[in-house]
């Protein structure tokens, strides 16, 4: 179990670290090295997802590790209250960011092997909490630079914890 400690409430995550388990360690290791303590959700957008992991306040982008192999072949959908991997083009460019969807995105999943197919990779599940995603989708948004759908105000994450 991992605890995600937002500015907005506690959300409880488990992983599914037997069908995703180079996300999950990845997820892990970014955890212990304390990543993701006062990073930000920097995208919001109603009815899709809510996207964190990889900015500070401010839209200053953090330095990650490399890039993981995409697992989105692993069978779990991106349905409500399920978190994937952000990544680039790319089927294999995650790092760090990550999402919550707020709405069954079938349109996510793995379909085949191309660069269109991969999808992205379902790694856990929130278990409780979903009313604090919900109340994180309802921000505002703005544009910040070249970002869009940015909350008008900072949502910061300021711990992730292993239960």
């Amino acid at each position: 179990m991992i605890k995600l400690n937002t500015s907005e409430g506690n959300i409880q995550i488990s992983l599914y670290e037997d069908k995703a388990p180079i996300t999950c360690k990845n997820f892990i290791n970014y955890i212990e090295e304390g990543f993701y303590n006062g990073t930000i959700f920097h995208r919001v957008i109603p009815n899709f997802m809510i996207q964190g992991g990889g900015f500070e306040p401010e839209m200053i982008q953090k330095s990650t590790n490399g890039t993981i192999k995409n697992e989105a072949n692993n069978g779990i959908k991106n349905t409500i209250g399920t978190l994937a991997m952000a990544r680039r083009p790319d089927p294999d460019s995650a790092t760090s960011q990550f999402f919550i969807n707020t709405a069954d995105n079938s349109f996510l999943d793995f379909k085949n092997t191309t660069p269109d197919g991969w999808g992205y990779c379902v790694f856990a599940k929130v278990t409780a909490g979903m009313d604090i995603v919900n109340k994180i989708e309802a921000i505002p948004t703005t544009r910040s630079g070249m970002h869009q759908d940015v909350p008008q105000k900072d949502i910061i994450i300021s711990s992730l914890e292993i239960a």
